[in-house]
């Protein structure tokens, strides 16, 4: 659990960030993942999904907090995505990420997963298959979603 999440606390403080460096965080680490496991992106194939961030009580502030969910896809072969998913398994957690789901590719109905968290910002980070194999190709995607931010400068609302 990062230090800004307290389930018995709606009202911790927020880490801050402003979207467009929340933004080139999610472009730089997916491209991180990519150089660590040798393989390509496919330019304009990344999706940004700013979302609002929705409380344990269902509650939905009005300061301009955010979540960031961004993902881009890679080319490879389903040959290599369980290379790929070990890769990140042996050296993510090097670099203080806990491993929350893992498995190696199979065929299309079990393809690769790779997710872990943060232990220190609560970022998420995945890697896995994508399509069906059979009416869509079989890519890989490697994707991140932060927790909720806070704008600088913006007055963090209570509940």
């Amino acid at each position: 659990m990062s230090p800004y999440e307290d389930p018995n606390d709606p009202n911790a403080p927020l880490p801050r960030m402003d979207k467009a460096a929340a933004l080139q965080w999610a472009e730089n680490y997916t491209t991180y993942m990519a150089e660590l496991t040798g393989v390509p992106l496919i330019p304009g194939t990344a999706k940004v999904h700013f979302e609002a961030c929705v409380g344990a009580r269902n509650e939905v502030a009005e300061d301009g907090r955010y979540s960031l969910f961004y993902y881009i896809y890679s080319p490879v072969s389903p040959t290599e995505h369980t290379r790929i998913v070990r890769t990140l398994r042996g050296e993510l957690p090097k670099q203080g990420y806990e491993v929350t789901g893992y498995r190696e590719f199979q065929d299309a109905y079990y393809s690769a997963a790779f997710r872990a968290r943060s232990r220190q910002n609560a970022y998420s980070v995945t890697a896995d298959t994508v399509g069906s194999g059979r009416a869509k190709p079989q890519r890989f995607s490697f994707a991140v979603r932060t927790p909720c931010l806070l704008p600088p400068g913006v007055e963090q609302q209570q509940f």
